[in-house]
């Protein structure tokens, strides 16, 4: 069950995977995108400012070409001596002749102010012009070429043109710069048009030209860098606006943007190339870019000034490119979107399928086979050795289990065992005690008929005493047993002699039940190194157990020798690798009730009786094999029980090595059997 703000492996791993990866891919897009702009801007900044310059010295080149052209024209022959006629029609060949745009061509006397000839009606071009003519001498420097030039700026013809070259209604003739340029013309003195021969020219040819772009030239393709055409005189005057002719002839300070033109004005008079953004300098609200250069003023001044050219595009033309840019990125982040995402599903299917395969099999150990191991075919190897790891766990686990289920019911053996034995214990104390005190309140209270009553009635006690004690004795013997500090006093000990006072202390028992009892000794005398107590008190037991569970038949004690390898017994013999060692073999045979094959071990273990049903009723508390099993061990010798079944007679054997034994013992004794030793 997933606990309320839990989440699995898998969605927390593809949620922090796309959590890093989005925002990056997002702004590496950004990046991109920001790059493609600055690189666009950059170009554009470049163009526009070559475009500016080009633009300039596409100026001064007109100019200079118009110059020359018009002082050729005032040297011509059919001006100096021709008539009113020929002037006229030169004046109209010669606008047709020009390389750069000419609106009108005028030719007059500068003596009288008369216009001799003229290609725009009879109204002026300029009547500034014929005044500079007639003050010539005051004219500075600036007029070095010959030639004086000065600008129009209304956008209103100054001559109401009968037949103009563009017509008033002709975008090309409001959003062009128009330029007035006059040339001197010097008569001979045997001319008759001549007036008089001062200093003064006689005549004077002017013309109005346009130099700035044409209409077609400020249509602006997307994507071009070109830009339309803006001039600002050194004072601040626009000059031409290749995009709105109402702004010819305003001064840049009037304008909403005027810190960044005077910026424009300033950097481009200080020879400094600079790029900037402008608003409001065309249609409201829409920014442009410009680039700038400034080329020398062509008009008469007197003074060195300079125009600056401007070349200005709208942004979102320089920016045209950026569109399909646009387009791409947001093609590619989508892809580079689902291509994450699907490379995202797939790790985290890589990564989580192991762990997801480990949780199973975790979390249903209990309902799988034992011979069900974890998988190990896992792609990582990390994960192989986690797995491998969890699966050593699981076998100890297993193991420590199994441990844990035989000790707990060994636990539970030990317990049913323990209440057995309190319970019989309780009724073994119970049962001389109950003797005792009967026999001794006989006696007290004068219940007997003679002494010898009273004799028998107190024996009785004495030897309920005596059984008693050898209860609490056992006790207190498997007691120190477990607590390791029951000890033994070793000596050389006569076997027989041992054995014959051991059946002296049972023969009583044995009559009692009615039993045989046969000892088969053997001639010499055999002596063990034993703590004669101790394995007296063992060989009771054991006779004990043959009189207490058989009911008829026979008893028989044997002793024989027997040739045991080392590491048979339980201290290692002295002889060398594979030799024999003798030992002493007391053999106590019964034909009692016997003991199933599967439950002979357990008789050897403290407070064991097997087959409580059948043994119950004999009594004892099933210490005594225990007991005299860990004392014969303490003597470095060991105990043998055999049974061929239930009714079929019990042999317990105990083997002690012997002392001071001779080399020269018969292997033959070392193999007999105990049929072979009985005969």
């Amino acid at each position: 069950m997933v606990k309320s703000g839990q989440s699995s492996f898998r969605r927390i791993l593809l949620s922090r995977i796309l959590l890093l990866s989005v925002p990056v891919l997002l702004l590496g897009e950004y990046v991109t995108y920001r790059k493609a702009r600055s690189s666009l801007l950059e170009t554009a900044r470049q163009n526009l400012t070559e475009s500016a310059v080009r633009k300039g010295d596409s100026i001064n080149a007109s100019l200079e070409s118009l110059q020359a052209n018009l002082l050729t024209a005032s040297e011509s022959v059919l001006l100096h001596e021709g008539s009113a006629q020929a002037s006229q029609n030169y004046i109209e060949q010669l606008a047709q002749r020009l390389p750069t745009k000419v609106q009108c061509v005028q030719f007059t006397n500068v003596q009288t102010a008369e216009l001799i000839a003229s290609t725009c009606g009879n109204q002026p071009l300029s009547d500034e012009i014929v005044q500079m003519w007639q003050q010539q001498g005051n004219f500075g420097p600036g007029t070095g070429s010959g030639v004086h030039i000065k600008t129009v700026l209304s956008k209103t013809p100054s001559v109401p043109a009968p037949a103009p070259a563009v017509s008033e209604n002709d975008p090309s003739y409001f959003d062009q710069l128009k330029l007035v340029l006059s040339a001197p013309v010097y008569l001979n003195q045997s001319n008759p048009l001549a007036v008089n021969n001062s200093g003064v020219p006689d005549y004077a040819l002017t013309i109005r030209s346009t130099l700035g772009q044409r209409a077609s030239d400020r249509r602006i393709e997307p994507g071009s860098l070109t830009g339309y055409t803006v001039v600002i005189d050194q004072d601040g005057t626009i000059l031409e606006h290749g995009n709105d002719l109402n702004r010819v002839g305003r001064n840049i300070k009037d304008e909403v943007d005027a810190k960044r033109l005077e910026s424009i004005v300033r950097n481009a008079l200080q020879n400094r190339p600079a790029f900037l953004h402008l608003f409001n300098f065309d249609q409201e609200g829409i920014e442009l870019l410009s680039g700038y250069a400034a080329i020398p003023s062509p008009l008469s001044s007197g003074e060195e000034r300079k125009w600056v050219i401007l070349a200005v595009t709208p942004l979102d033309n320089a920016l045209a490119g950026l569109k399909e840019i646009q387009k791409v990125l947001f093609t590619l982040v989508v892809g580079l979107l689902v291509a994450n995402l699907l490379a995202t599903l797939y790790l985290t299917r890589d990564l989580a399928l192991p762990i997801e395969k480990l949780q199973d099999y975790a979390m249903n150990i209990q309902c799988r086979a034992t011979t069900e191991r974890v998988p190990h075919n896992l792609s990582i190897r990390e994960f192989n050795r986690l797995a491998e790891a969890l699966d050593s766990m699981v076998e100890r686990l297993k193991a420590w289990a199994e441990e844990l289920e035989t000790a707990w019911k060994e636990a539970k053996t030990a317990n049913q065992l323990k209440n057995e034995f309190l319970a019989t214990i309780s009724h073994e104390l119970r049962t001389p005690l109950n003797a005792i005190l009967g026999c001794i309140r006989l006696v007290r209270d004068d219940c007997c008929d003679n002494r010898d009553e009273e004799i028998e009635f107190l024996q009785r006690a004495d030897d309920a005493a005596i059984h008693l004690l050898n209860i609490i004795n056992d006790i207190l013997d498997i007691s120190k047993i477990e607590a390791g500090t029951l000890s033994v006093v070793m000596e050389q000990v006569d076997v027989k002699r041992l054995i014959k006072e051991a059946i002296d202390l049972q023969q009583s028992a044995i009559q009692q039940k009615g039993l045989q009892l046969e000892f088969q000794e053997d001639s010499q005398s055999i002596t063990v190194e034993a703590d004669p107590a101790k394995l007296k008190q063992a060989l009771l037991n054991l006779m004990g157990n043959a009189i207490k569970f058989t009911d008829t038949g026979r008893i028989t004690i044997s002793t024989r020798i027997e040739g045991l390898k080392e590491g048979q017994s339980f201290n290692k013999a002295n002889g060398g690798n594979g030799s024999m060692q003798p030992h002493l073999v007391i053999a106590v045979q019964d034909t009692g009730i016997g003991i199933a094959p599967d439950q002979q071990q357990k008789l050897f273990q403290p407070f064991v009786m097997v087959d409580g049903s059948r043994t119950r009723p004999k009594g004892g508390t099933g210490l005594g094999l225990a007991i005299s099993r860990n004392l014969i061990e303490l003597m470095g010798g060991m105990i043998r029980l055999n049974s061929k079944g239930i009714g079929q007679g019990t042999t317990v054997e105990v083997v002690l090595p012997i002392v001071n034994s001779s080399p020269s013992i018969p292997v033959a004794l070392e193999s007999k059997t105990p049929k072979e030793q009985n005969r």
